[in-house]
């Protein structure tokens, strides 16, 4: 997915001379060519991650168009002061690219997890939040991020997933896309969490329900006119993430449901708080263990509506 990403990036950068791309000391190999085609435009700021983030600032500041790379937590958390002051509070055109959602980095283990970020991205002032699902879908965020004029947090995750079905969707930010449609309930996925939910919907076909799956590829700004439609027309809302449930899509989803005065089951679907620390894997047995594979993830649906 990010080679995908930034080889979009390359060809942006090539033809215009003011796009900037920094990186952390990350992304070697992937960064080649960019560092071939435009040198000038190709800052490695070594593990500097707040460094990085002042210099984009900067480079904003004078006019240019500025991506900064690095694995999540070490961009969204050792960074987030600098983001905040810097970026947020000048509504800068910076672009964070962060790489790793989730349980992405598997083994890695908790340092390189990337389950926080959605919250703290989300509550930042100006800050938008874009969470691409396919390579398909990451290479068009690229396209949108160039002529996208706010502050932009792009979490990428899981490389190789591409679109499912055959199925193309035009994306715009800020308006989620309804994948299939179903009457009894509604499946809100985010990022990786999309194709799991789509299989889920299957599972819960055989068991009788029916149910519409749709990619909320913007955590902010959040569609909430479609949100409120499928309050309307469905008896459960469930949200699905590869995030803290605290924080991320379902706490921005149940924000709305809130104020909508929902009298249908809700239940958000996600990381627990707090951690096992005896589970240690690859990024598919964590899902398993944590319920986010698509059995886990219609059994939590089943079991919530016969409560």
């Amino acid at each position: 997915m990010r080679q995908a990403f930034y080889n979009k990036l390359e060809e942006i950068a090539v033809k215009d001379k003011d796009v900037y791309i920094l990186t952390g000391n990350l992304g070697f190999k992937f960064f080649d060519n960019i560092r071939k085609n435009c040198p000038a435009q190709f800052i490695d700021v070594g593990v500097a991650e707040a460094n990085m983030v002042g210099i984009s600032s900067g480079l904003a500041l004078s006019g240019k168009n500025v991506y900064c790379y690095s694995i999540i937590p070490f961009l969204t958390m050792r960074a987030y002061e600098q983001i905040r002051i810097d970026v947020a509070y000048h509504n800068l055109n910076v672009k964070l690219v962060g790489m790793g959602a989730g349980f992405t980095y598997g083994f890695e283990g908790f340092t390189h997890f990337g389950i926080e970020d959605m919250a703290l991205m989300r509550a930042m002032p100006s800050m938008h939040v874009v969470v691409p699902d396919t390579i398909e879908n990451a290479v068009k965020i690229a396209q949108l991020s160039y002529k996208y004029p706010f502050p932009l947090y792009i979490r990428l995750g899981r490389a190789g997933i591409k679109n499912r079905d055959g199925k193309d969707f035009d994306i715009e930010i800020g308006k989620g896309i309804i994948l299939h449609e179903g009457k009894d309930i509604a499946i809100l996925s985010i990022g990786n969490m999309i194709a799991p939910s789509l299989q889920a919907r299957d599972v819960l076909k055989n068991a009788g329900i029916s149910a519409t799956v749709i990619n909320m590829h913007t955590l902010k700004p959040l569609d909430v006119e479609l949100i409120k439609e499928c309050l309307a027309a469905h008896k459960g809302i469930f949200t699905v993430e590869e995030h803290s449930v605290i924080g991320g899509l379902g706490s921005a989803v149940s924000e709305v449901l809130a104020e909508g005065s929902y009298g249908g089951v809700f239940k958000r679907i996600g990381i627990p708080e707090v951690l096992d620390s005896s589970i240690i894997g690859t990024a598919d047995y964590l899902w398993q263990a944590y319920g986010l594979n698509a059995e886990g993830i219609s059994k939590k649906i089943i079991g919530a509506l016969e409560d």
